[in-house]
């Protein structure tokens, strides 16, 4: 059987079909990212849709399509996030009852919000692939619609609406640098983009430890891959679609890779630059600047698809620190201090003159050495940046103050792990 395909007229029609169902979101200019990247940067901030990511757009327009007797029937899908909330919410909008099969490390708030939306979720095995087994079974003895969230034509041409958008709301783009996970989004920019701006360059990105695309580039057809735990856990697809590998593959200019390092940090930027919560996936463009895999680009005016932000708060407390420590901001370090009344005031005060920001402290005495008059200290501590750092370590030997040894984190030339 001949595999479908997806039109350009396609993506127009998706357009047509879920206005008014989906937001319209902004692609604006950030002065912040322009002014430190070197280029003029323009984020499409599809992370404000009302479930967090662009998931909406290729879901209300399956939905929609729907006949009315599979409608009262209802659909179903196996998904550990984003696309899981993006059929239950436009289920309940459209009365289509939905079911989500979701493996058990699926975060709890998506499995609660899920529920909260009025989608009966079903938890079962340990990765995606055991629970698209259970939704297939469920597809069989209950007559449901199965919704693939990334290699369905409905779904490709509503993820092609965000660059209609993109092209209808920037001029003149060189480049728009768009997240792959499971490749739904690159095909429908890829059709966009060639039919209105074919000019533009289109460029793909994902995660190191999940780089499906490009062992399908390299094999020339879709080929599973071992993954690793990523930051980028929407982009975490072991294989990428037949029928949007088929599309993308023809319209993509270049496919690089990132690390978790440029992740994490890209996370931190967007949060203190452009004050938005982006999830690992979203963000995945931005970390091709700063991992440096863009340097064509200087100069170039370039769109950002940052396509959700469904990260959870624990998750991004960590990521925060982790980012600040990536961008060496802050250090740790073992210092000897004398072991008398003071010692440890000495080595507040220094830090304190020196303009950092003490954030941890704590004292090993046991295993400290043969000179139990003095102890050695664990710090973490803020600083600026790196300059600023070697001034601290400058100030605590003035003092007199030995350090031992730094811990310090940083961006590896092209952001692998």
């Amino acid at each position: 059987m001949a595999i479908a395909t997806v039109t350009f007229e396609d993506v127009r029609a998706a357009a047509a079909r879920i206005a008014g169902g989906i937001e319209r979101t902004p692609c604006r200019r950030s002065s912040a990212l322009s002014d430190h990247l070197g280029a003029e940067i323009f984020c499409k901030l599809d992370y404000r849709q009302a479930t967090g990511s662009f998931k909406e757009r290729g879901a209300r327009n399956t939905l929609l399509q729907l006949d009315a007797s599979q409608r009262a029937r209802g659909v179903i899908a196996a998904s550990a996030g984003n696309h899981a909330l993006a059929l239950a919410h436009h289920g309940r909008d459209l009365g289509i009852p939905v079911t989500v099969c979701m493996p058990r490390f699926a975060p709890l708030i998506k499995q609660v919000r899920c529920k909260e939306l009025g989608a009966r979720v079903v938890v079962y095995g340990d990765n995606i692939a055991e629970a698209r087994v259970r939704a297939d079974q469920l597809v069989g003895m209950e007559g449901l619609a199965y919704i693939n969230g990334y290699n369905d034509p409905a779904i490709i041409a509503g993820a092609g609406t965000m660059a209609l958008e993109v092209f209808e709301q920037v001029e003149r783009l060189d480049a728009v640098i768009v997240p792959i996970g499971g490749g739904g989004l690159l095909a429908g920019v890829g059709l966009v983009a060639r039919a209105v701006s074919p000019a533009t360059k289109v460029i793909g990105v994902e995660a190191f430890r999940a780089a499906s695309f490009r062992a399908a580039l390299d094999a020339g057809h879709p080929v599973r891959v071992s993954m690793e735990p990523t930051l980028a856990d929407g982009l975490a697809v072991p294989e990428v679609g037949d029928l949007a590998f088929s599309i993308a593959r023809d319209h993509v200019d270049e496919v690089i890779e990132v690390g978790e390092e440029a992740i994490s940090l890209a996370i931190l930027r967007l949060l203190e630059w452009e004050k938005g919560v982006v999830e690992g996936a979203g963000a995945a463009s931005l970390a091709a600047f700063i991992a440096g895999r863009v340097p064509q680009l200087k100069g170039k005016r370039v769109a950002l698809m940052l396509c959700g932000g469904n990260i959870d708060p624990t998750t991004l407390a960590r990521v925060i620190e982790h980012g600040l420590a990536v961008d060496g901001r802050i250090v740790q370090f073992t210092a000897i201090i004398k072991d008398r009344p003071g010692g440890l005031a000495e080595l507040a005060t220094t830090l304190a003159n020196a303009g950092a920001s003490v954030k941890q402290v704590s004292h090993e005495r046991a295993f400290g050495g043969p000179d139990i008059s003095k102890v050695q200290v664990l710090c973490q501590v803020e600083v600026r940046g790196p300059e600023h750092a070697e001034q601290v370590f400058a100030a605590l030997r003035d003092c007199g103050i030995t350090v031992l040894e730094r811990s310090r984190m940083g961006l590896s030339r092209f952001g692998e792990d």
